[in-house]
């Protein structure tokens, strides 16, 4: 087996086609569930290709939303995406975040908290920067079972290379289930937490369509694939053309299900912010 590379983010163009595509039909999922007042200001932490920040532009009305990303890349291709003056991208480490305490009303991430080093720092700060009355929110995607792209992909690689469950992110993350989320959460001093399952329906016109993404070297399972000599990805291609469920014009209906979880800030910790 050559050389495995994994969670690659440095190309923002390849993310789209990928994962970016169905992040914004569970984004909206995650708004329609929030229903945050119009005008009010948001934080997007780890915006990656501004999946979220863009869709909260487009339907929630907001008053201005601020954006960020460790990754300087992520970051340049959100900016050239993300045009709406209310908007600003930046730069920033979501385990520092540079906003001021209690001064966002809606603090929101979408798929990245599993992949920040600290996430328990990452929530702790979410919280901090949220206003009094503000949500703290966030999606991950379900890699154990619901994220029917993903979980076709990692079955397929570990059924050919035993190596491949260390990196199945299903395995990886038990973060991404709705009691450890709950569990961060609470752990972050924010109160009435609750979880639900964002469910959005994946459609690949054919195999090409369904594949092709997993070359881009975004991110765990395109960075496995990366690392595949051309015999061993005709092979993986192939056990995944067989097993995925290919209507007879040639499409495949998926379905991916994130895990979203939402709290707020707690009335004595606002009450010291505050004093």
């Amino acid at each position: 087996m050559s050389s495995v590379r994994v969670d690659a983010w440095a190309s923002g163009d390849a993310y789209e086609p990928y994962v970016g595509r169905w992040s914004r039909l569970a984004a909206r999922e995650l708004l329609t569930w929030l229903a945050v007042p119009s005008g009010a200001e948001w934080l997007d932490v780890g915006c990656g290709t501004g999946a979220l920040a863009g869709t909260i532009l487009d339907v929630a009305a907001p008053g201005r939303v601020q954006a960020v990303d460790s990754s300087t890349a992520y970051v340049r291709h959100a900016r050239r995406h993300i045009t709406d003056p209310r908007a600003a991208v930046f730069a920033a480490d979501a385990r520092a975040l540079p906003q001021r305490s209690r001064s966002v009303d809606a603090v929101v991430s979408g798929l990245v908290l599993n992949f920040v080093p600290q996430p328990g720092a990452a929530a702790a700060e979410m919280a901090r920067v949220a206003r009094a009355d503000g949500v703290v929110a966030v999606y991950v995607w379900d890699y154990a079972d619901g994220m029917q792209l993903m979980r076709y992909f990692w079955d397929a690689a570990a059924a050919l290379d035993a190596r491949a469950r260390e990196l199945d992110e299903g395995h990886r993350f038990p973060l991404c289930h709705p009691d450890a989320l709950e569990a961060l959460f609470r752990g972050a001093g924010l109160q009435g937490v609750e979880s639900r399952a964002l469910d959005v329906p994946t459609r690949f016109a054919d195999f090409d369509d369904y594949w092709t993404p997993f070359l881009g070297g975004q991110g765990p399972a395109p960075g496995y694939v990366a690392g595949l000599d051309g015999a061993q990805r005709a092979a993986l291609r192939e056990r995944l053309r067989a097993a995925l469920p290919v209507a007879r014009d040639g499409s495949i209906e998926l379905v991916a299900r994130a895990w979203a979880v939402r709290g707020h800030p707690a009335p004595s910790e606002a009450r010291r912010h505050h004093a």
